[in-house]
């Protein structure tokens, strides 16, 4: 039979409860605002929101939309995950289950800062650096695979495309995903893998049978935080790309956009109608990345068998 809760208790779950209800309160505002000033701008826009390419919102009468961001900042995301998430599991079970902790140690402290530098210096990176030398990978893949429309190169130009924007977004949520994806991997129980090598397994198998089924959640937790990166980041996208207006399937080609990198760009010289437009466009980022958490929730909660509270 359990007793009258003590006052601690009491206050800590009214501080508790305080403080979620204070996230939705914020949250709820947050939406509230952006539908608000999204709601102006739509409302006095000439074309589909949801399908235009052009983006003028200072024109008579403004026409602007949102197809060439959101194909931006899809595709650019995509890449950086289908980059980004075979090599940060591959580096989390080094640290976690292959290397010795003399290398493990200080690797994990190099991933940790990695995770702590700013965007504007992973894009500074990217232009100064990336850039130049994407080029020749560039060349190479419209070489060899410009028969699969997607990496073939009709124009001339630096390699200020999505495909380098992607690239870079995989370096930069690597250090994330990364290092969840190896605390979840470091809380395998002991007996698992034991048991998986007094049976005859080898080292693989005993990732495969025991660490990779019980961190299944966590690594879908850790690739949608570093999603969420990608779909949102700004400065270091602003400074790597050549914007335009235009969708094309090519990857190798100058040119396109991304909601987070539109946003920065044509703030301080738009208008109040045009920042209107703006939050319009920070709106639809908004509920992707609502979606994109959701839907996490949704697949871990449908493996909840692999989760560690069940281990």
């Amino acid at each position: 039979m359990r007793g009258k809760p003590r006052p601690g208790d009491r206050i800590f779950l009214g501080l508790s409860r305080g403080a979620g209800i204070t996230l939705l309160v914020i949250m709820a505002a947050i939406a509230g605002f952006l539908a608000y000033r999204a709601g102006i701008a739509i409302s006095k826009n000439d074309a589909n929101f949801l399908t235009e390419s052009e983006w003028n919102p200072a024109g008579d009468p403004p026409v602007f939309g949102i197809a060439v961001l959101a194909f931006g900042t899809i595709v650019s995301s995509v890449i950086a995950m289908v980059i980004a998430v075979p090599v940060a599991i591959g580096i989390a079970l080094f640290i976690s289950h292959y290397a010795p902790r003399k290398i493990a140690t200080p690797l994990a402290y190099v991933v940790d800062l990695l995770a702590a530098v700013p965007s504007i210096i992973y894009g500074l990176w990217g232009a100064l650096f990336l850039v130049p030398y994407l080029d020749g990978l560039n060349r190479w893949l419209d070489e060899y695979l410009g028969w699969t429309y997607i990496f073939e190169k009709t124009g001339e130009g630096v390699a200020r495309n999505l495909f380098t924007v992607g690239v870079l977004l995989a370096i930069m949520i690597l250090p994330i995903i990364t290092n969840v994806t190896r605390e979840v991997f470091l809380q395998v129980p002991k007996m698992h893998e034991e048991a998986a090598l007094a049976l005859g397994a080898t080292r693989w198998e005993v990732i495969r049978m025991s660490v990779l089924p019980f961190g299944r959640s966590g690594i879908i937790s850790a690739s949608m935080l570093g999603l969420g990166r990608a779909l949102g980041e700004t400065m270091a996208v602003a400074v790597v790309l050549s914007p335009s207006f235009i969708i094309s399937g090519h990857l190798l080609d100058p040119g396109g956009g991304t909601f987070a990198q539109n946003i920065a760009a044509k703030f301080n010289e738009a208008d109040g109608f045009g920042r209107d437009a703006l939050i319009a466009s920070g709106l639809v980022l908004f509920v992707i990345t609502l979606l994109v958490n959701g839907a996490a929730r949704l697949i871990i909660a449908r493996r909840k068998e692999y989760s560690g509270a069940n281990a």
